[in-house]
C-alpha cells in the first residue's frame, strides 16, 4: 500500500478511465466482484414508494444534516431517474437482498444499502467539516460561472487530500491502492466541466466504498438510519445510512 505524501505529485490533466453506463452492465459487475457475505453501498434511491413530494429518509437528511447545508433531492414515483431502483431489482434477481440498516449491521448474505456521500462528509469528524460541507458539486446561487469552476477545483481537492489520510483512519482506505483513485491523489481538479464531474462522482464512490467500511465495523454506533421509522410497504422501507456525529442524531 502506498500513501501519497502531498496530495498532487503529477502536472499533468487527469485521465478518464471508463465508466460502465449500463444499469444491467453494473449489475453484472457486482455481481461478479461481490463476496459471499458483502455490503453494496450505493449512492442512488433505491426504494421509491410515495406519489409525491419527498421521501421520509431524504427529509430526514435536512432535518439532521441542514446546518451543515447538505439537503437531499426530492424523490418520488412521478422522478424521472429512477436507475437505483432499477439496480435494486436487478441485483436482487442476482440474490442479493435490499437492507434497510433498521436490524443493525449483524448477518451474512450480500447485501445492498442506500447511502449518501454528502451525510459522510459532514458526519464523520476526521474529514474536518465541522460547520459546513465543502462547496463541490453545487454551484452556489448567483456565483459568476469561472468563479464557480475555479471553488470547485480547490474544494475538490482540499476534499481528496483529506480523504487521502484516510490511510490512518478507522476503518482504514487508502486512494493510492488503486489506479483509478490514485489519478485523484496524482492530479489537480481540472476546471473543465466534465472532468471535475468524473472526479467527483470517483471519489463519492470511494465515499460509499468507505462508508460500507464504516457500517460493517461499527454499525448505528457511528452511523444512524435516516428513514427507520418509515411505514413499509410491500416489505421494503426506504432509508439511507449515514454517518452521524452526535448532533447529528434524533434527539
Amino acid at each position: 500500500m502506498r500513501r501519497a505524501s502531498s496530495p498532487f505529485r503529477k502536472t499533468a490533466e487527469s485521465r478518464t478511465p471508463g465508466w460502465l453506463a449500463n444499469t444491467q452492465d453494473v449489475a453484472d459487475w457486482i455481481n461478479e466482484h461481490a463476496g459471499e457475505n458483502s455490503f453494496t453501498f450505493i449512492d442512488a434511491p433505491l426504494v421509491i414508494k410515495n406519489p409525491e413530494g419527498m421521501r421520509e429518509c431524504e427529509k430526514e437528511v435536512g432535518r439532521r444534516y441542514g446546518s451543515w447545508k447538505v439537503f437531499a433531492n426530492a424523490s418520488n414515483l412521478s422522478s424521472t431517474g429512477q436507475e437505483g431502483v432499477a439496480l435494486r431489482r436487478l441485483l436482487e434477481e442476482r440474490g442479493f437482498r435490499y437492507d434497510d440498516g433498521t436490524e443493525g449491521n449483524e448477518g451474512g448474505g450480500r447485501r445492498i444499502f442506500e447511502c449518501y456521500p454528502y451525510t459522510t462528509i459532514v458526519g464523520v469528524p476526521a474529514l474536518g467539516y465541522d460547520h459546513e460541507r465543502p462547496r463541490y458539486k453545487r454551484k452556489p446561487p448567483k456565483m459568476p460561472a469561472a468563479s464557480w469552476r475555479e471553488l470547485r477545483a480547490s474544494e475538490t481537492d482540499e476534499l481528496i487530500r483529506r480523504v487521502s489520510d484516510f490511510v490512518t483512519e478507522d476503518p482504514p482506505m487508502d486512494l493510492t491502492s488503486h489506479p483509478e483513485t490514485l489519478r485523484l491523489v496524482d492530479f489537480p481538479t481540472p476546471q473543465s466541466n466534465v472532468e471535475a464531474k468524473h472526479r467527483e462522482d470517483l471519489l463519492d464512490a470511494a465515499l460509499c466504498a468507505w462508508t460500507a467500511a464504516l457500517w460493517g465495523r461499527y454499525g448505528t454506533q457511528r452511523c444512524q438510519v435516516l428513514g427507520e421509522n418509515d411505514a413499509q410497504v410491500n416489505g421494503y422501507r426506504a432509508t439511507i445510512i449515514a454517518p452521524a456525529r452526535e448532533s447529528q442524531r434524533r434527539r
